[in-house]
């Protein structure tokens, strides 16, 4: 059974190994990235933001992280991920629903989020959370070239 808990201090390893993960198999590691994976305490938490880790039997099994968004009341889904032998086993879907939960809880009025479109099953998880694209004009600049697609869900 998926838990999902509050980061804490030793997860730091399992938070960038996670994500390491999924990022280098399909795309370049980019600043932004190393910033949030090697210091999610300063750069995620301590500026407004917070971290769940996903685990089974007490072992993290994925992440998914908040950050104060570029406008007052949004918040940005960051750092989602799940060990690639549990992909499809609910971890995606249990992150999600804490990840709103916990966006709720901070007063946040949207969820805002950058992704690519090879990514089909985390597009397909956002869509069934009830993520929407957002159409030209409603984009904002990304610091990830790997990123074509952004969208926002309205609490």
């Amino acid at each position: 059974m998926v838990r999902v808990r509050p980061y804490a201090p030793a997860d730091a390893a399992a938070f960038k190994s996670l994500n390491l993960a999924w990022i280098e198999q399909l795309f370049d590691i980019e600043p932004s990235d190393l910033a949030q994976l090697d210091d999610p305490q300063t750069v995620i938490i301590d500026a407004g933001g917070c971290v769940l880790i996903a685990e089974i039997e007490g072992e993290p099994v994925g992440t998914a992280g908040l950050v104060r968004g570029h406008e007052p009341g949004v918040l940005e889904l960051v750092k989602m991920s799940a060990r690639a032998d549990l992909r499809g086993k609910g971890v995606g879907k249990a992150l999600m629903s804490a990840c709103v939960t916990a966006a709720r809880d901070m007063g946040a009025s949207r969820i805002w989020l950058e992704s690519n479109r090879k990514l089909d099953a985390a597009l397909g998880l956002y869509r069934a959370a009830g993520f929407r694209e957002l159409a030209c004009g409603e984009e904002t600049p990304s610091p990830y070239s790997r990123c074509d697609i952004q969208m926002v869900l309205d609490l």
